[in-house]
């Protein structure tokens, strides 16, 4: 079994604009990475099997729901501890980092900001302990880049509700206890319902055959007649914002997320080019290799700069939509072009489960697609910069 020997790259002493809490919450989540999830990951990746004994791990770590405030079983963190929090667990595995920020991101911020406080009370604590493992469903079959042409709906019946519809790509499906869904009403407005596991006609099928996040859960949620209390609609919301303004916050997760995938794959690929010996010297002696490590920690560079700013925005809630897009496509970006630079380098070894780079190459393909697509994140700076909707 390999040892973590990773090694963070600060290039630019970004570590100075950290507070002392900022580095020991980092240092905390590394050491857990480095301890519980690097030894174990490839194996579970291989087996495309979810460790689910992680959960209840990272839920006493503080890792769900970070910014939630105390009294509800969140930390009352900033939204840089947030960052470094997915930063840590992504440099570990996607997939890791994926089931924190379906949490934290997708169904404890919805319960926190638009629940009412018998919600908050009942799902939050058991959330943020990794008691129980939540779901976000948004996603349908034909209704992806566009949501509000979902077909997931409900009907009122006396003291409840009735859901049909179906969600898919939904990541922790499998073993949530509670989904967090979004369902239109008979007047066509789309509203948030909390759906437990065991209501019945409420099932999770498994999505199999993954060639990405193969270490994540996935599934579908299918909904058959599900009778759903009045009391689990999340009452302070109504229409898209609900789901786009939950988009946001795992967006913003994602951002340093994906540049936790890009250190470690150009942490892997620097070690190995001072140790592997060819014509006689080691490969980092070459000018190729060189311009690969050199615009690799360019990159990185560039993007803990605009992670960080856009951290001090998140926490002074001054953060639009579409800086976060920006900083979401900009990180997957590098993530992608790093770890595909960082397999080269490592040749043939480079598509081995003996380093992390492939399987962090083929877990980016999917982060670069979910929570808004790498065209989709374009088109929303376009318009934010144009003032013209390339959408319709």
């Amino acid at each position: 079994m390999a040892q973590d020997l990773f090694q963070s790259p600060d290039y630019f002493n970004v570590d100075e604009l950290l507070t002392d809490e900022h580095k020991l919450i980092r240092e905390s989540v590394r050491s857990y990475v480095k301890k519980e999830i690097s030894p174990i990951i490839e194996d579970f990746a291989q087996r495309a099997e979810f460790p689910q004994h992680v959960v209840k791990q990272m839920g006493d770590l503080g890792c769900f729901g970070p910014t939630i405030p105390v009294e509800y079983g969140g930390g009352g963190l900033d939204y840089i501890s947030y960052g470094l929090m997915m930063q840590e667990l992504e440099r570990g595995d996607s997939g890791i980092r994926s089931t924190a920020s379906v949490q934290g991101s997708l169904v404890m911020f919805p319960i926190y900001a638009y629940g009412s406080e018998e919600q908050r009370k009942k799902y939050l604590p058991k959330l943020a302990s990794g008691e129980w493992l939540g779901c976000f469903g948004l996603t349908e079959p034909d209704h992806g880049s566009d949501p509000g042409g979902m077909l997931s709906n409900f009907k009122e019946v006396g003291d409840h509700v009735i859901l049909n519809g179906s969600k898919m790509w939904i990541s922790n499906a499998p073993f949530a206890q509670v989904a967090v869904v979004w369902a239109k009403d008979e007047a066509g407005e789309i509203r948030g319902l909390i759906v437990e596991r065991g209501m019945e006609g409420f099932t999770t099928p498994t999505t199999h055959g993954k060639w990405s996040l193969r270490a994540s859960a996935t599934g579908e949620l299918v909904f058959d007649n599900v009778k759903v209390p009045k009391e689990n609609i999340l009452p302070n919301i109504k229409g898209l914002k609900g789901p786009l303004s939950c988009l946001t916050k795992a967006r913003y997760g994602i951002a340093w997320g994906t540049v936790g995938a890009a250190m470690d794959c150009y942490d892997t690929a620097l070690g190995y080019s001072k140790e592997r010996i060819q014509f006689d010297r080691p490969i980092g002696g070459f000018q190729l290799q060189q311009k690969k490590l050199a615009e690799m920690i360019t990159e990185i560079t560039k993007a803990q700069l605009m992670n960080w700013r856009l951290g001090v925005l998140m926490s002074e809630d001054k953060a639009t939509p579409p800086q976060v897009s920006m900083a979401k496509r900009n990180a997957c970006e590098i993530a992608s072009n790093i770890a595909r630079e960082a397999r080269q380098m490592l040749g043939g070894m480079g598509i081995t489960g003996e380093y992390s780079i492939m399987r962090h190459m083929m877990n980016i393909e999917s982060v670069i697609t979910y929570e808004g697509t790498h065209d989709v994140h374009l088109l929303i700076t376009g318009m934010d910069i144009t003032g013209l909707n390339a959408f319709k």
